[in-house]
């Protein structure tokens, strides 16, 4: 694992703009950086990054079972009690998944370690599975790299095949976020257009303007009857909403499913260390009140947790309410609070790699059950923020 300097495009706004990335810069600052791009080793890609996430996913899975069946559980995730039988029946009936995203730490030696899981919304598909492709075969073209290099990205391809898999050919898909998110918009995009591919009929709602009809069911602002959702919104929050009344009897069927609720929510961390204690890719977490109280297994993590302690939120996006902590000592420290009064998960802390002072994340994807591509953030800090940089990759042989 390498940072390498090539230099970016002379034309990479344009080209960036043309495809409708319009957040390559943000606040002055660009989002997009391609003038350095981190190399791996197939083996490094196949053996540490790849089918560990595949793995991941598998156990990820596993602890969905245990969690839907346990009110325990079920009460420390924050899974509002008026819906534990949607969220259950919807893992139980086999409520068909699409994607996710994990966040690892990996340094090109030992075993990746996952931090977290975005398993209902993740964002960064866009440049994850189209313009970072796009920029590997710009390189090739102009000779910075050399012909036959390739990229852990099959991201799109699984995505079609995916909605193929789930739905018959002509199903009419409603995708939603809230459309004055240019990040958000291009994820939905993005989705559509992989369903188009798929032979699906694909339509966007702006979140706002969905709607229950008499009967209960949800329309679009045509008064469409949504009969598939694709919704960039997490369940946290419509498990909350007004309209949460209506989730049960609305004859939709969602995407993220219900069941995702739980795989999202950082509560997981702890349930899989409870359930793969000592796992290579995974960090040593607990509920944060268990972590207070001490245990057993809190003793036998008691060397992880003495090189730092990381608290977070269950429910939390771009690193919001985040700490870490060594000792009595913080070592950094989220500015934005905005998930503080929600339930604390503690994760030991793993330091990260430090390339030319940046401090990578890879964002593995994750489609149906699958690890199928990759892309990485990087900061300066230790905690990857929604301005955190987006970084292209290749393979070195």
């Amino acid at each position: 694992m390498k940072r390498i300097p090539l230099g970016a495009r002379l034309d990479m706004a344009e080209k960036a703009e043309a495809a409708g990335f319009s957040f390559h810069t943000m606040y002055g600052e660009p989002y997009w950086d391609e003038e350095t791009a981190y190399a791996f080793t197939l083996r490094q890609i196949e053996d540490d990054i790849e089918d560990p996430s595949t793995a991941l996913h598998a156990m990820c899975r596993e602890a969905v079972a245990e969690i839907v069946k346990s009110e325990e559980l079920m009460q420390r995730l924050a899974i509002p009690r008026e819906h534990w039988d949607l969220v259950a029946e919807s893992w139980q009936s086999g409520a068909p998944e699409l994607y996710g995203r994990f966040d690892l730490i990996y340094d090109g030696q030992g075993p990746a370690k996952m931090i977290e899981y975005n398993a209902d919304t993740p964002t960064a598909l866009f440049e994850s599975a189209s313009f970072q492709w796009d920029w590997l075969e710009d390189m090739i073209r102009n000779g910075a790299l050399p012909e036959g290099t390739d990229q852990f990205n099959g991201i799109y391809e699984a995505l079609t095949a995916r909605f193929a898999q789930i739905s018959p050919a002509g199903t009419h898909i409603h995708f939603t976020a809230f459309a004055d998110s240019p990040e958000d918009y291009a994820t939905v995009e993005m989705m559509a257009y992989a369903a188009r591919a798929a032979d699906m009929g694909a339509h966007f709602v702006n979140l706002p303007e969905i709607g229950v009809t008499d009967t209960g069911q949800f329309a679009d602002a045509e008064g469409r009857v949504i009969g598939t959702l694709f919704k960039l919104y997490p369940w946290e929050d419509l498990l909350r909403d007004d309209f949460a009344t209506h989730l049960a009897g609305a004859q939709c069927r969602y995407l993220e499913p219900a069941w995702k609720a739980v795989v999202s929510n950082k509560g997981l961390l702890p349930v899989l260390w409870q359930m793969f204690e000592g796992h290579p890719n995974l960090l040593p977490s607990f509920f944060a009140d268990d972590l207070d109280a001490g245990s057993d297994a809190v003793t036998r993590a008691e060397d992880a947790l003495a090189r730092g302690v990381v608290r977070k939120p269950v429910f939390s996006r771009e690193g919001a309410s985040i700490s870490i902590r060594q000792g009595d000592a913080v070592i950094e420290d989220a500015t934005v609070r905005d998930y503080d009064a929600h339930p604390m998960i503690a994760q030991a802390y793993h330091e990260m790699p430090v390339f030319d002072g940046f401090r990578p994340v890879i964002g593995t994807w994750i489609v149906g059950e699958t690890c199928v591509g990759m892309g990485l953030r990087e900061d300066r800090s230790r905690i990857t923020q929604d301005l955190s940089r987006f970084k292209p990759h290749y393979i070195l042989d």
